[in-house]
C-alpha cells in the first residue's frame, strides 16, 4: 500500500509533469521552429497543470505562475510572430519572483514557506536567509537569461533553458542544505 498523501504524488510523475514540457519545447525546437515549439510547450504546460490538479487537487504557486506567463508570452508570440516574447518570459518571471520574496521581507514575512509548501520548518533567521539567497538566485537567472538570448541564437538560448537552467537550481538547491540543517526546527536524522 502506498505511503503517499492523497494530495502527493510520487517524485518522479511530478519530475516529469514539471520537466516534460520543457523537454517537449527543446525537441519541438530542434525539429519544427521556435512558433511551433512555443505551441506545444503552451499546450503541455496547459496539461501538465491539469494533471496536477487531477492528482493533488491543488496547484502550487510557482508552477500556476509560471504556466500563466507561458501561456501569456507564448501566445504574444504566435499571435505577434516575434520570439523576443517567449524569450523575455523567464527574465519576467524570475524578477517577479526575486521581488516578491524581498517584498515579503520589507514587509517582516518570509514568502518561501509558501514556496517549499512546508517540505521543511526553519527558525525565523533561517528563513530570512534562505529567502534573501533564493530573491538573488532569481534575479542571477534573470540576468543570466537576458546575456543568453541576447548574445546567442535561438537554438543556443533554447537548449540553456532545457539543459542549464535545471542543473543551476540543483546545483544551487544543494548549496543551500548547511544553512536549512543549521536553521532546521526539526530533528534531522
Amino acid at each position: 500500500m502506498s505511503q503517499e498523501k492523497p494530495d502527493e504524488i510520487n517524485p518522479l510523475l511530478k519530475l516529469a509533469l514539471e520537466l516534460g514540457p520543457l523537454g517537449i519545447f527543446f525537441f519541438a525546437n530542434s525539429k519544427f521552429g521556435i512558433f511551433w515549439a512555443t505551441g506545444l510547450f503552451m499546450g503541455a504546460i496547459a496539461v501538465s497543470l491539469v494533471l496536477s490538479f487531477a492528482l493533488t487537487r491543488k496547484l502550487a504557486i510557482m508552477p500556476l505562475v509560471t504556466g500563466a506567463f507561458v501561456l501569456v508570452f507564448g501566445g504574444l508570440t504566435l499571435i505577434l510572430q516575434d520570439e523576443l516574447f517567449i524569450k523575455l518570459k523567464p527574465t519576467i518571471v524570475n524578477v517577479l519572483f526575486g521581488a516578491i520574496l524581498l517584498g515579503g521581507l520589507a514587509f517582516g514575512k518570509s514568502l518561501l514557506g509558501y514556496v517549499f509548501e512546508s517540505a521543511f520548518s526553519l527558525d525565523d533567521e533561517g528563513w530570512r536567509k534562505l529567502t534573501y539567497r533564493w530573491a538573488f538566485f532569481f534575479f542571477f537567472l534573470a540576468v543570466l537569461n537576458e546575456i543568453i538570448w541576447r548574445n546567442f541564437s535561438t537554438d543556443d538560448w533554447v537548449s540553456f533553458k532545457t539543459f542549464g537552467i535545471f542543473p543551476l537550481t540543483i546545483v544551487f538547491t544543494m548549496a543551500q542544505l548547511p544553512l536549512i540543517q543549521r536553521h532546521s526546527t526539526e530533528k534531522m536524522e
